[in-house]
């Protein structure tokens, strides 16, 4: 096995892409940003920027069970999404951004709007 470069190791874009660059890891930041967004812009629309799992895997019918519970657990330890529990019965558990999070949605915004120009010069058959 060939020794690989410590400094390539280092490399921070690789250590931080590797956190939340997966399809469900973007597609959760999506989901809880956009919660976040109505919130702020529209009072009376329902959204509060948290979001329960259930309501998740509804935006996201492909992803599995398993996956996006992962995902959250990841999402969580890498400080993006905070996870609240509340001592109900039956528990109650909601999702939102940290601060961490929201910093990153101007480039997450920025890529969604870049994929939706190119998307047919990209996604061929």
């Amino acid at each position: 096995m060939a020794d690989i470069n410590a400094e390539y190791l280092a490399c921070p874009i690789r250590q931080v892409i590797s956190r939340f660059g997966d399809k469900w890891s973007l597609l959760v930041l999506f989901l809880l940003n956009r919660s976040e967004r109505q919130r702020v812009g529209d009072q009376g629309s329902g959204m509060t920027g948290v979001l329960r799992f259930n309501e998740m895997r509804r935006f996201m019918t492909d992803c599995s069970q398993k996956m996006l519970s992962q995902t959250l657990k990841n999402l969580e330890q890498s400080h993006l999404v905070h996870r609240e529990v509340f001592p109900e019965v039956p528990p109650r558990v909601e999702y939102s951004l940290t601060e961490t999070g929201r910093s990153l949605m101007p480039a997450l915004s920025a890529l969604i709007e870049w994929g939706k120009e190119h998307f047919d010069e990209v996604v061929t058959d």
